[in-house]
């Protein structure tokens, strides 16, 4: 029995993307397509490395394509490459295919340290990552990525991220001395926001994640209106005051037209280390609550443990500093549903 190529796409066209609704064959995502006798070869390539589906998909194709008579052997390639939002040809930074900004209603709920982490856990899986700290008035993401008292260099007139960890990261904390107060009204916070983003030279990048301030500021509104955004993650924690602020988060960017990609819960359960209980520490409205009740996905919850805070407090993300523990997982997880959603708003725009 011949194997043919049309069979083959024909059986494939079964395996659908759980998404974006359609099948692999119609989404471009099957390449080099291989026949020898019975043997198959091809590759699947994703719309990011962070897919949270990919195993479930290759064993679909694999045992669709096993399906078809004559075949004997199937070896499949899994490769990705990031699908990015239709740019204009006025963007600020046109060669950043993801630009997501990581926001709170209010100070305190660890919105820096979910950045650095997602950034981290992104990049981990093969994604080329920036990490911009747009929070003027307390940048604190060289310290948690144990970059303190660097200073960036400059290349043919702009200005080249500090990489550690394979992210590359700008902050105005590496432009500031150490210490140094920011004393500055709504223009200059906003021309800061704007340099950040167009005097940086980001390079290409799949994802560049952007810390802002918490509230509902001139940071806030300048980013949503300069950068080309893929959306907004609100980060909240199971407090009722952290939830009714940050929905005020959600409210500012929606009347920005900034799509909400989805809400993270910080500080969630506790889980001790000695005998693995979870118990529960806070018990104010939870961050799945406010997902449902503004109708947006709810991307995952990060465990309260002691050893994130102070891991970054030492200059290593916890992420890197306790690969193995259960917070760990949970960054892992959320990096890849918000992988996910950033591909979905990419495909719903073409």
């Amino acid at each position: 029995m011949v194997v043919t190529e049309a069979a083959v796409l024909d059986a494939l066209r079964a395996v659908k993307d759980p998404d974006l609704h359609r099948d692999i064959v119609t989404l471009g995502f099957v390449k080099e397509l291989d026949i020898d006798h019975g043997s198959v070869a091809f590759t699947i390539e994703l719309t990011t490395p962070a897919c949270p589906v990919k195993d479930q998909l290759r064993d679909q194709a694999d045992t669709a394509v096993r399906a078809v008579r004559g075949v004997t052997d199937v070896r499949i390639e899994m490769t990705a490459q990031v699908r990015p939002r239709t740019p204009s040809p006025e963007e600020l930074l046109p060669n950043v295919k993801h630009v997501i900004a990581i926001a709170s209603g209010k100070g305190g709920v660890g919105k820096s340290t979910v950045s650095c982490n997602l950034a981290i856990a992104l990049g981990e899986k093969g994604a080329k990552v920036g990490l911009m700290d747009a929070d003027v008035y307390g940048p604190s993401i060289p310290l948690m990525m144990g970059a303190v008292g660097e200073r960036p260099m400059t290349r043919n007139e702009r200005i080249v991220p500090i990489a550690r960890y394979g992210i590359q990261m700008m902050s105005l904390g590496f432009l500031l001395e150490e210490g140094q107060a920011v004393l500055w009204r709504g223009p200059m916070v906003a021309g800061t926001v704007k340099q950040l983003l167009t005097d940086v030279d980001w390079g290409d990048l799949d994802y560049l994640l952007v810390d802002l301030p918490p509230g509902t500021g001139d940071a806030p509104m300048s980013l949503a209106q300069l950068a080309p955004l893929t959306g907004v993650v609100i980060v909240t924690t199971p407090h009722h005051v952290a939830a009714n602020i940050a929905g005020k988060s959600v409210q500012l960017f929606r009347r920005l037209n900034s799509p909400i990609l989805g809400v993270i819960e910080n500080m969630s359960l506790f889980v001790c280390p000695n005998c693995n209980e979870t118990t529960r520490i806070f018990h104010g409205a939870s961050g799945e609550d406010m997902a449902k009740e503004f109708k947006v996905p709810f991307l995952g919850a990060i465990p309260l443990d002691p050893a994130i805070s102070e891991a970054s407090d030492e200059g290593v993300p916890s992420l890197v500093a306790h690969p193995l523990r259960p917070q760990a997982e949970a960054f892992r997880h959320i990096a890849g549903e918000l992988a996910r959603q950033a591909s979905i708003r990419a495909h719903a725009r073409k």
